[in-house]
C-alpha cells in the first residue's frame, strides 16, 4: 500500500470529524482509515485535516462562563447609558445595532439591509425583515427612530449625546425603511452606527433591566455589580449564537480572575494584566492568550483649568518626564505600542505617522518645572487600578520625578468608585479609554470644547472648527490631512500624556474558540458571546 490517498471521499473526511467530535481516539481513527484504504503515514495527513476543519467548525452547546475586570451597581441594560466593557458585553449579547466592524475595521450591515446617501447629509436606512425582539414583537423602522432619538432627550443621560446631536431628523417612511437626517454631512455614519451605544431597543421601552432586544441571547439573569445570564436566542436571525447559556460577571482582582480561569471556573478571563501572562503561558496548551492592539490606552490627565495644570510649564515638564520607552517595556511588559500623547492609535486609517512621541528628556523637564515654580512641591497624583496599569506606570513616572526634584504624591485609590470620584474631576490623574473606530467619535468624545469626557478641560475653537470641516468633506485625503494636524494639536495642546496604546490581552481555555481581534476593544470587541463556541 502506497501513501496515496485513494477511494477516499469528502464523506469519509466527514466521518472522521464526527468520530474526532465524539472523542474517538487516535488508535480508533487510524483503524478507521486503514479500513477505507488509507496509507498509515497518509492517514497522519488526514487526521490533521480533519483535527483543523474539526477546530475552525463551530460547536454546538455547553455554558459559557467569562469574567471582566470590573462592574458595579450602576451596571446597566440600558444601551446608551453603557460606559464600561462589562456594560458593552452584555449590550452585545442582548442586541443588535445596524452596523457592526469586522476585524479589518470596515462597517458590515446587521440589522440594516442596507444604508446609502447621495450627499452624506441624508441617509436611508432598510431593514432587514423576519427579525423580532425577544418579546415575539417584529423589528419595525419605529424602534430605530425611537432608539436613535433618545440619545437626543437630556432625561435619558446618553454617553454618547455629543455625537448623537449631529442626528437632527428621523423619519419612518414605511415599516422596513428609516430616514436619518445630518446638521452637516458626515461620510462615518455607517461606522458610528455600529458604536455599543447605538443597540436598537423596542420602540417606547422603559424597563431596559429586561434586556428585550433583537439579540443572540435572552436575558434570564440581571444583578447590577453581581452577574447576568442570557439563554439562547432560539428565534434568532442569524444562524448563531453557538453556545445554549452565558454567564458574565466581573471579578477585580487580576490574580483571582486568572485563578479563575486556570481552575475551570470560566472559560475566558478578560483584560489581564501582563505580570499574570507568564503564569498563564506556564500551563501548557490547556490554555491561550488572545492578543489585541485597538487603541485602547492608559492616560495621565492634567486639567488645564486646575493647578498645577494651569500652569502651561507644567504640563510641558510632565510630557518630557514621561519615559514611553520604559513604560512600554516595564509597565506594559512589551505588550503596546510607543504613543504620541493623542488617541488616534497606528491601527486607525487616519493616524499620523509624522507625529513623533516627546522624547523622554529630564533635563527639558527640570527647565520646565523650574519655570512653573512646582519643584519643592508636592504634587497629588491619583492612581487607581481601574485604569489598566496605571499603577505600574505612576511608579516609573514618579521615580524620574524624584531625580530632578519633582515630588510626585501618588495616591493609590480602590477601583470600586473610581470612575465617579476621581476620573475628569482629580486635577492630576489616570484615564482609560477603550477603542472607538473613527477619529471624530474620539475627539468628540475627549477633545472638542464640550466634549462630555474632556478629560483635561482643553478647549480651542480652532479644533472644534477643524472637527466639523473634516465630518463633511467627502475628500479622503483632505479629511486625512485636516485629522493629522488635529492630532498635533492634541499632542502639544492638550493636558492629556498617551504614553502607549495597549494590546489588549484576553486569557481563555483552549476549548473556546472562534475568538478573533476586532477594533473595537478586546472580547472580540465586546461581542465575543454571540460567535464563540465551546469544543467538546
Amino acid at each position: 500500500m502506497n501513501d496515496k490517498i485513494t477511494n477516499w471521499t469528502k464523506s469519509d473526511d466527514a466521518m472522521v470529524e464526527n468520530a474526532i467530535r465524539r472523542g474517538a481516539t487516535r488508535r480508533e481513527l487510524l483503524q478507521m482509515m486503514l479500513a477505507g484504504g488509507v496509507a498509515l503515514s497518509a492517514g497522519t495527513l488526514v487526521l490533521g485535516r480533519a483535527g483543523n476543519a474539526v477546530a475552525a467548525t463551530p460547536v454546538s452547546g455547553g455554558v459559557l462562563k467569562a469574567a471582566g475586570w470590573s462592574s458595579s451597581t450602576a451596571d446597566t441594560l440600558d444601551p446608551a447609558k453603557a460606559s464600561l466593557s462589562t456594560d458593552y458585553v452584555r449590550c452585545c449579547s442582548f442586541y443588535n445595532r445596524l452596523t457592526f466592524l469586522d476585524k479589518s475595521g470596515t462597517p458590515q450591515m446587521e440589522l440594516a439591509e442596507t444604508i446609502d446617501t447621495k450627499d452624506a447629509k441624508t441617509w436611508t436606512v432598510k431593514l432587514r425583515k423576519g427579525v423580532t425582539f425577544h418579546d415575539g414583537k417584529p423589528l419595525t423602522a419605529d424602534d430605530v427612530v425611537f432608539s436613535l432619538k433618545r440619545h437626543l432627550d437630556p432625561s435619558v443621560g446618553s454617553k454618547v449625546a455629543k455625537i448623537a446631536a449631529q442626528m437632527t431628523g428621523f423619519r419612518a417612511v414605511d415599516k422596513q425603511t428609516v430616514e436619518i437626517t445630518l446638521a452637516n454631512p458626515n461620510a462615518d455614519l455607517p461606522t458610528i452606527l455600529s458604536m455599543h451605544h447605538f443597540m436598537i431597543v423596542a420602540d417606547g421601552t422603559t424597563d431596559f433591566s429586561k434586556g428585550n432586544g433583537t439579540g443572540a441571547f435572552v436575558r434570564e439573569v440581571f444583578e447590577p455589580g453581581v452577574r447576568s445570564v442570557g439563554i439562547k436566542n432560539k428565534n434568532y436571525w442569524k444562524s448563531g449564537p453557538h453556545v445554549d447559556s452565558f454567564e458574565y460577571f466581573a471579578i477585580s482582582d487580576d490574580s483571582s480572575r486568572v485563578n479563575a480561569l486556570l481552575s475551570g471556573d470560566i472559560h475566558l478571563a478578560a483584560t489581564i494584566n501582563p505580570r499574570s501572562m507568564r503564569l498563564v503561558e506556564s500551563q501548557g496548551d490547556g490554555f491561550v492568550l488572545s492578543k489585541t492592539t485597538s487603541g485602547n490606552y492608559t492616560n495621565l490627565n492634567m486639567r488645564l483649568d486646575m493647578e498645577p495644570g494651569s500652569k502651561r510649564d507644567f504640563v510641558e515638564g510632565m510630557k518630557y518626564l514621561v519615559n514611553r520607552e520604559q513604560i512600554v517595556k516595564s509597565a506594559l511588559r512589551g505588550l503596546g505600542e510607543v504613543g504620541n500623547d493623542q488617541p488616534v492609535s497606528p491601527a486607525n486609517f487616519y493616524h499620523n505617522p509624522d507625529l513623533k512621541p516627546r522624547a523622554f528628556d529630564p533635563e527639558k523637564a527640570k527647565f520646565h518645572f523650574e519655570k512653573a515654580g512646582v519643584l519643592g512641591q508636592s504634587i497629588p497624583v491619583i492612581a487607581s487600578e481601574a485604569a489598566n496599569s496605571a499603577i505600574d506606570m505612576a511608579m516609573i513616572i514618579q521615580a524620574s520625578a524624584a531625580e530632578i526634584g519633582l515630588k510626585l504624591d501618588v495616591q493609590r485609590v480602590p477601583s470600586d468608585g473610581y470612575w465617579d470620584n476621581y476620573w475628569l474631576k482629580a486635577p492630576v490623574h489616570f484615564g482609560n479609554i477603550n477603542p472607538r473606530p473613527t477619529p471624530d467619535i474620539l475627539f468628540s468624545l475627549l477633545y472638542a470644547s464640550e466634549a462630555p469626557w474632556n478629560e483635561s478641560q482643553y478647549k480651542s475653537e480652532k479644533f472644534d472648527k477643524m472637527l466639523i470641516e473634516a465630518r463633511g468633506s467627502l475628500d479622503q485625503e483632505k479629511r486625512k490631512a485636516i485629522y493629522n494636524e488635529m492630532q498635533v494639536m492634541v499632542a502639544n495642546e492638550a493636558g492629556t500624556i498617551i504614553p502607549a496604546y495597549i494590546s489588549n490581552v484576553d486569557a481563555i481555555t483552549a476549548k473556546l474558540k472562534g475568538l478573533e481581534a476586532n477594533p473595537l476593544g478586546g472580547q472580540m470587541g465586546y461581542a465575543f458571546a454571540e460567535y464563540v463556541w465551546l469544543e467538546a
